[in-house]
C-alpha cells in the first residue's frame, strides 16, 4: 500500500466516521520577509498530520525520489481536502507541497540552499535570518524557519544522522551531511539570539589545478612546483584565514599522490574528496552523553602510524596533534599534507611552535624550532581577498635555522597593484627569482624545470638591471 492509500485508509476514524475534512483558515499575516504567516501554519499542520497518519518506517524502504513522489500525493490530498479555503494561490501551493517534501526527507527550507550549485556557504544566523555566498559576497535570503524549535530540529536531525548530539550539556558540534558538506551548529545558553547553523558546501564536482589556474588562483609554473613538492614527497603545509580555499587547495594537492601508494586521511568532519582508491579514512568522535570516549586528532594521528600508511593527510592541525604530525614527518612518513589556520608564513611556523606546545614536550624553544625546521618543507598561503577571489599569494621554502630563528625563502608571490572600479582586486603573480633548494630533486625526477620560471614579473624589475638579468 503508497503512503497516499494509506493516508486515506487513516483518514477515517475509529468509529466509523469521517474525520474533520475543512479547517479553518487562519488569518493572513505577513512576516519580516514577506511571507504570509498562514502558508507556514497552514505547511505546519499538514507536517504534523502526515506524520501522525503515515508509518514513516515505510520511507526507509523507499527511493528518494519515490519517497518524495509519495509524500507529495499525500500531502495534496490534505491541502486540497482540509484547507481547501485556504487563501493560497496556485504558486503558492507548489511551493508548500515541496517544501513539505523537504521537511519529511531534507532539511526544510535550507534544502534548495544545499542543491544550488552557486551557493558555496549557507549562514543560519537565527530562525529568520538566513544568509548565504556566492562567489565570494554575502547575501540574505528569504528562506526562513517557523521559529527556534524548527531550526533546532533540523539541527538535530543532521548531527543525528552522522552520530553526533547538540544539547544543554554539548551545545555546540561539527558534524557534516551526507554529501560530506562541513557543518558547524550551536545553541543556547552560548547562542544568545538562538540556534545558529553554518554549512560549508562540498562541491560535488571538485575543482582541479586547471580550474585554480582558470580563475587566476595561481599560475602553471606555481602549479608545476606544488605537483613536484608532493611527487618528490615534501612536507606541504596549506596555510589560511577561514575561507581562503585551503580544503580546495588540499584537494587539488593530493590528485599528485600516485596510486600505489597508500593513504591515510585524518579529519575532524570527513570533507577530503580523494580520488585515489587506496584511502583510509578516520574521523574524530566527540564524547558521549557520559563524557567519555572521546576519540581525538592526537588519537588518530598516533593510531594511523601503525596502519602503515604511505602518506598522512591531516584535514587541519588545530591542538596538540601537531607534534605528532611533526614527529611522522621527522620519521619516514615523509610527503604528508595538512592545513592550518594563519595569516602569513611566519604566522603558521608560530601557530605550529605554539600547538607543539601546547602537547606538554619539555624541550627549549630553540629545539622546538629546530624541530619544527627539520619537519615542513614548504609553505602554501592562501587567501580570500577583499573582492570575494581566493587566491595562493606565498609559496615559501623553509630552509632551515639562523641563530634562534627559521629562514625561509619565498618562492612566488602575489602583488596587488590596485582596485578597479568594478570592485575587483587587480595584481599580477610574480616569481622572486630563487631556486629553490629541492629544485634539482625535482629535475631527477623529471619534471622540465627552467630557470624562467622563477624570473620577477616585468612589472617589478628595475630598470637599471644589466638586459642579461631582465
Amino acid at each position: 500500500m503508497n503512503l497516499a492509500a494509506r493516508l486515506n485508509r487513516n483518514r477515517t476514524a475509529p468509529g466509523g466516521t469521517e474525520a474533520p475534512k475543512a479547517v479553518a483558515a487562519p488569518k493572513v499575516a505577513k512576516t519580516d520577509n514577506g511571507t504570509s504567516e498562514v502558508f507556514f501554519e497552514i505547511k505546519t499542520r499538514i507536517h504534523d498530520r502526515l506524520i501522525d497518519l503515515l508509518d514513516l518506517s515505510l520511507l526507509d524502504r523507499l527511493e528518494e525520489n519515490e519517497m518524495r513522489a509519495e509524500i507529495a500525493k499525500a500531502a495534496e490530498g490534505l491541502l486540497w481536502e482540509e484547507f481547501q479555503n485556504a487563501p493560497l494561490n496556485l504558486a503558492e501551493r507548489k511551493k508548500m507541497l515541496a517544501e513539505i517534501q523537504d521537511e519529511v526527507v531534507g532539511l526544510g527550507p535550507l534544502e534548495p540552499l544545499v542543491k544550488d550549485p552557486t551557493v558555496n556557504d549557507i549562514l543560519v544566523n537565527s530562525y529568520k535570518q538566513i544568509y548565504v555566498e556566492r562567489k565570494g559576497k554575502l547575501e540574505v535570503t528569504q528562506a526562513r524557519f517557523r521559529d527556534d524549535d524548527h531550526l533546532r530540529k533540523i539541527i538535530d536531525r543532521i548531527v543525528s544522522r552522522v552520530g553526533r548530539r547538540i544539547d544543554e550539556s554539548q551545545p555546540m558540534v561539527d558534524a557534516r551531511l551526507l554529501d560530506g558538506s562541513r557543518v558547524n551548529a550551536i545553541i543556547p545558553p552560548l547562542a544568545l539570539d538562538g540556534p545558529s547553523l553554518s554549512i560549508r558546501k562540498f562541491s560535488r564536482d571538485p575543482l582541479e589545478v586547471e580550474d585554480l589556474i582558470g580563475f587566476d588562483a595561481l599560475t602553471p609554473e606555481m602549479a608545476m612546483i606544488m605537483e613536484g613538492a608532493v611527487r618528490c614527497r615534501l612536507n606541504v603545509i596549506i596555510s589560511g584565514g577561514t575561507g581562503s580555499g585551503k580544503t580546495t587547495l588540499l584537494n587539488c594537492l593530493s590528485r599528485y599522490i600516485p596510486e600505489n601508494e597508500r593513504i591515510v586521511t585524518i579529519e575532524d568532519a570527513a570533507e577530503l574528496q580523494l580520488k585515489q582508491d587506496h584511502v583510509v579514512r578516520l574521523e574524530t568522535r566527540p564524547a558521549n552523553i557520559e563524557g567519555t570516549g572521546e576519540i581525538t586528532q592526537r588519537d588518530l594521528v598516533k593510531n594511523c602510524l601503525r596502519m602503515r600508511p604511505d602518506r598522512i593527510i591531516v584535514g587541519e592541525v588545530r591542538a596538540s596533534e601537531a607534534l605528532d604530525m611533526l614527529q611522522a614527518m621527522n620519521t619516514g612518513h615523509d610527503g604528508s599534507l595538512t592545513t592550518i589556520h594563519a595569516n602569513s608564513p611566519r604566522d603558521c611556523l608560530m601557530r605550529l611552535e605554539t600547538m607543539v606546545s601546547m602537547a606538554g614536550l619539555n624541550i627549549s624553544d630553540v629545539s622546538m624550532k629546530r624541530y619544527v625546521a627539520s619537519a615542513v618543507d614548504l609553505i602554501i598561503q592562501a587567501t580570500r581577498l577583499v573582492d570575494g577571489t581566493r587566491k595562493v599569494v606565498s609559496i615559501q621554502e623553509v630552509t632551515g635555522m639562523e641563530g634562534e630563528m627559521i629562514t625561509m625563502q619565498e618562492i612566488y608571490a602575489y602583488e596587488q597593484t590596485g582596485m578597479g572600479d568594478d570592485g575587483m582586486v587587480q595584481g599580477y603573480h610574480t616569481g622572486r627569482a630563487i631556486r629553490p633548494r629541492f629544485a634539482d630533486k625535482l629535475v631527477r625526477m623529471g619534471f622540465p624545470l627552467q630557470n624562467s620560471m622563477f624570473d620577477v614579473h616585468p612589472a617589478l624589475r628595475r630598470t637599471d638591471e644589466p638586459e642579461g638579468l631582465r
